[in-house]
């Protein structure tokens, strides 16, 4: 494994351990403050105080870092290395007791074609008991109950007739709708496992393609580099690599262009 992002990483764990730290302690709380974002989506005094600590100490450790965050916004950008966090993907989930949620670190570096790639990205979901994490160059792997270690790697399939895809829900995808049904019923198999989930089961080989309409950067970033290093790839649903596109399409690489085939718009 590359030691080039040895300190990157680390530090994404420690931010993951805080973190996971808050959140378990919050989940099912009968306590639990909810409120309802501008979007309508819901969040939570422990989505906030997440992502406070990730800050915290990201000012202490990388006060030279910018920093992207889905409750707390930006700040910068315009320099060469910053961290992208969400600090709970799937509240919706979290709160209503359903374990699949996680959160999401991910370090982005500018390159000097002016182009931006993750590094590091680290999604701990501790009510799964699961961690998966990744460097540029380092592969990918998962730890399971904090104990076992594992390398991962998509699967090989490479017919959609035995896909697995995973998804969230069919709400919007727009005109894109009839053709991603239509995806869905060429496939072997079809589950909502939703989310980072879905994504995370690409890149460990039980799901084949994963896709989502609408995401920010915050729920790709992390994502995007573990699903590259077990050997798949992650665009946007028109095949742009990376995690600024806008919505999200993970696969095992075999089947990628196939996907982004299907789910094209006619007048694209």
């Amino acid at each position: 494994m590359s030691t080039q992002y040895g300190e990157d990483l680390a530090l994404a764990h420690r931010l993951a351990d805080a973190a996971d730290s808050i959140t378990l302690a919050r989940y099912q709380a009968l306590d639990l403050t909810i409120t309802t974002k501008p979007d309508n989506t819901p969040v939570t005094d422990a989505d906030k105080s997440a992502e406070s600590a990730i800050r915290a100490m990201l000012d202490k450790d990388r006060p030279d870092d910018g920093i992207v965050g889905e409750e707390f916004g930006t700040q910068g950008l315009e320099r060469d290395r910053y961290w992208v966090i969400d600090p709970i993907d799937g509240t919706k989930n979290f709160v209503r007791g359903v374990p699949t949620w996680a959160t999401l670190i991910a370090l982005m570096e500018k390159q000097e074609d002016g182009s931006e790639v993750v590094i590091a990205g680290v999604v701990s979901a501790p009510a799964l008991f699961r961690r998966w994490y990744a460097t540029l160059g380092g592969g990918a792997f998962v730890i399971v109950n904090g104990q076992t270690l594992k390398k991962i790697s998509v699967s090989k399939v490479a017919k959609i007739e035995d896909a697995s895809i995973s998804y969230s829900d069919l709400i919007g995808w727009g005109n894109r709708l009839e053709n991603f049904q239509h995806l869905l019923q060429s496939a072997w198999r079809t589950r909502a496992h939703g989310d980072f989930w879905s994504h995370m089961l690409v890149a460990e080989g039980a799901v084949d393609i994963a896709a989502e309409p609408s995401l920010a950067l915050w729920d790709m970033a992390a994502l995007d580099i573990i699903v590259r290093e077990a050997g798949g790839r992650f665009s946007n649903l028109d095949g742009k690599n990376g995690s600024h596109g806008g919505n999200g399409l993970s696969t095992n690489s075999a089947l990628h262009d196939y996907a982004v085939q299907s789910l094209r718009l006619k007048n694209a």
